[in-house]
C-alpha cells in the first residue's frame, strides 16, 4: 500500500510560488459552505489576472486534488455610506467555484 501513496503524490508537482499568488483565500459564506457539503464545491479567491487554467493547474498542485470544472465570475465593488458622513466603497474582487473529482475532498480548515 505505500506504494500506491507515492504514486498518487507524484499525479501532481510540487506547488510554486506562483499558485499561491493565483489563489489567495477561500470565501466562508453559508452558500460557499452548502457548495462544498452538497456538491463538492470550494470557492475561492483569486488574483484579478488568473485566467481558469492558472486557477486549476494551481489548486490540483495546492491541494493535491483532481478538479473537473471552473467557473470564474468578477465580483463588482459597492457603494457603502457610513452614517451620512463618510462615502466609501468595498473592494471589487474575482472569485472562483472550484469543482473537484467525486471521492477526493479537502480540508480548508485544518487545526
Amino acid at each position: 500500500m505505500a506504494k500506491k501513496k507515492t504514486t498518487e503524490a507524484k499525479r501532481f508537482p510540487k506547488a510554486t510560488q506562483k499558485d499561491f499568488e493565483v489563489i489567495i483565500r477561500p470565501i466562508i459564506t453559508e452558500k460557499s459552505m452548502a457548495l462544498m457539503q452538497n456538491e463538492n464545491k470550494v470557492t475561492v479567491k483569486v488574483l484579478k489576472t488568473a485566467n481558469k487554467t492558472e486557477v486549476k493547474l494551481a489548486f490540483e498542485r495546492i491541494f493535491q486534488v483532481k478538479v473537473t470544472d471552473v467557473k470564474v465570475s468578477n465580483v463588482a465593488a459597492k457603494s457603502l455610506t457610513r452614517g451620512t458622513r463618510y462615502q466609501g466603497t468595498t473592494a471589487s474582487y474575482k472569485k472562483a467555484i472550484v469543482t473537484i473529482a467525486e471521492g477526493e475532498a479537502i480540508d480548508l480548515f485544518k487545526e
